[in-house]
């Protein structure tokens, strides 16, 4: 899951309201419903309870989710795991504050990528985001999961076409006042956070900090290469004065 709870605010929050994003609108739909029907949720009888609903959602996280020392090792099995565990979540909190950032940071990037690029951005992204993290930790056993690494990238691409958005964020030292920040202030601040703590991070069961650096750092780099546009306005002409006629 991706650290703080934040909120665009001011002039991208009013943009954000005109928007018209169906990918991204359906990539949380498609979300929510995956992990409302899988075990993780624990809402779906299928999988039963206690040890047996463990079991499941051990299994599950396995067939779904990235298995470093699997997929590079070839298995046939591991091989569409990148794009398959993108969609599969570990828990409720993972699940909402995944989607909560898709869904204030996604609908302007979308809108100004457009459509189809934004869902290969979006994806392309994830997956080499998790592939990175595979060669980083290619002895693991440890399974995957988890939209983390392509919303890193939205993030980034988010920073590079809008580094002026106002983001309000609520931060827990500071006993969760709302405070606004540029983009340009806030998201960095958020990888800084990143590096810091897989540095920290060791290979068991967590947060996988590396895939989100790495997702961001594509994103920032894709949306400023291809995406990144400078709008040009034309002065009008300033009005004759009475009597005088327009060239």
């Amino acid at each position: 899951m991706i650290g703080n709870w934040t909120t665009a605010a001011g002039k991208a929050a009013r943009t954000l309201r005109r928007t018209s994003a169906p990918v991204t609108y359906g990539l949380i739909a498609v979300c929510c419903l995956i992990f409302l029907l899988g075990p993780a949720a624990g809402v779906n009888p299928v999988y039963g309870h206690g040890d047996e609903l463990l079991t499941a959602q051990r299994a599950y996280f396995r067939r779904w989710g990235v298995v470093p020392a699997e997929l590079l090792q070839g298995s046939p099995r591991a091989v569409l795991t990148p794009v398959t565990a993108l969609f599969v979540h570990g828990s409720w909190v993972h699940l909402l504050g995944n989607m909560l950032f898709l869904y204030v940071f996604g609908a302007m990037t979308e809108e100004r990528m457009g459509r189809g690029r934004f869902v290969v951005f979006y994806v392309g992204c994830g997956c080499l985001a998790l592939l990175g993290y595979a060669a980083a930790h290619a002895a693991s056993e440890q399974s995957l999961v988890g939209a983390s690494g392509a919303i890193s990238a939205v993030l980034g691409a988010f920073l590079s076409l809008f580094p002026r958005a106002r983001v309000t964020s609520l931060l827990p030292f500071l006993f969760f006042v709302p405070l606004r920040f540029p983009a340009w202030v806030v998201l960095p601040f958020w990888a800084a956070l990143q590096w810091l703590a897989a540095g920290r991070a060791t290979e068991g069961p967590g947060v996988a900090y590396l895939a989100h650096l790495i997702g961001f750092g594509l994103g920032f780099l894709v949306a400023w290469a291809l995406f990144r546009r400078t709008t040009r306005v034309k002065a009008a002409p300033a009005p004759a004065p009475e009597g005088e006629n327009q060239p």
